[in-house]
């Protein structure tokens, strides 16, 4: 979750109507169709550059709440204003099987948001892998899921986080799902461990999920174990006192809204972190 992950390019100069983009990228788009709501929309994407999609969608003033984790959602009252600037009319099968072999598609259920996919990152173990952030209130596959975290909030809206020794980096309680533990037990329990507080289970409520992609060897995530788990939850009280059950956390406090955005805004999660929390404290 960074926020936002594919920060945009400066605005490039107008394309020439009816011709592909200006910077050499084929931005597509198919024609308008039934889907939600009772308009007709359209899918823009693009076959090479999550960025130069965004830089498209900019240029058009398309709002960053259309993307879908890799393309833009257009009504279909925008399709001849979009087409005029560059994007090309594309049969939707053709779209689809442009998007899929340029490796920008995004897998997800059915009413999941994809918010980012967000490449190459590097953890502290020496592995690397890119990440899918989904938004959704289902929770995922307990097979694929192989660790868990919460983003704890009091009754002010202020946020429980900890200081991770391993990475060398604020965030919210979680990790690894020990075995024989549900998706949830692994999140009570490292809320507990890493905070001192004490969770129900059936309070947690699902936010999301990181897909993780492997680019090396290594890591606790796999082929078909590829899932983190997001849970919000609510403590009672305004900022109970903090304590830990173990040494790899070395500080733990509550933060503002802007605190958390200030420590945490660089990192990779962030952008799930401002789709599922938003509003700040909401």
């Amino acid at each position: 979750m960074l926020g936002p992950s594919h920060p945009l390019p400066a605005r490039a100069a107008p394309a020439t109507p009816g011709r592909p983009y200006a910077l050499g990228v084929a931005i597509l788009i198919d024609p308008p169709r039934p889907e939600a709501h009772g308009r007709r929309w359209s899918h823009l994407v693009s076959d090479t550059s999550l960025d130069e999609l965004h830089q498209f969608a900019r240029s058009v003033g398309i709002p960053e709440r259309g993307f879908e984790g890799d393309h833009y959602d257009i009504p279909e009252e925008r399709y001849a204003s979009v087409v005029a600037a560059g994007a090309r009319p594309t049969p939707a099968r053709d779209l689809l099987r442009a998007l899929q072999a340029s490796g920008l598609r995004m897998q997800k259920r059915r009413g999941d948001k994809g918010v980012a996919r967000v490449r190459g990152i590097r953890f502290a173990d020496g592995t690397t892998a890119d990440v899918d952030l989904i938004r959704s209130d289902r929770e995922a596959d307990e097979a694929r899921v192989f660790a868990a975290m919460a983003f704890v909030q009091d009754d002010a809206g202020d946020f429980a986080v900890v200081f991770s020794v391993r990475r060398g980096q604020w965030g919210s309680p979680g990790g690894w799902r020990e075995p024989g533990e549900s998706v949830r037990e692994n999140a009570v329990r490292e809320i507990r461990e890493e905070t001192g507080l004490v969770v129900a289970g059936d309070a947690l409520q699902p936010r999301g999920y990181e897909r993780f992609h492997g680019r090396s060897a290594g890591g606790l995530w796999r082929e078909g174990r590829d899932l983190l788990q997001v849970f919000r939850v609510r403590v009672p009280g305004r900022r109970p006192p903090l304590t830990t059950e173990l040494d790899d956390t070395s500080d733990r406090r509550w933060m503002t809204w802007a605190e958390l955005e200030r420590e945490c805004s660089d990192q990779f999660w962030w952008a799930l972190a401002a789709a599922v929390l938003s509003p700040p404290g909401g």
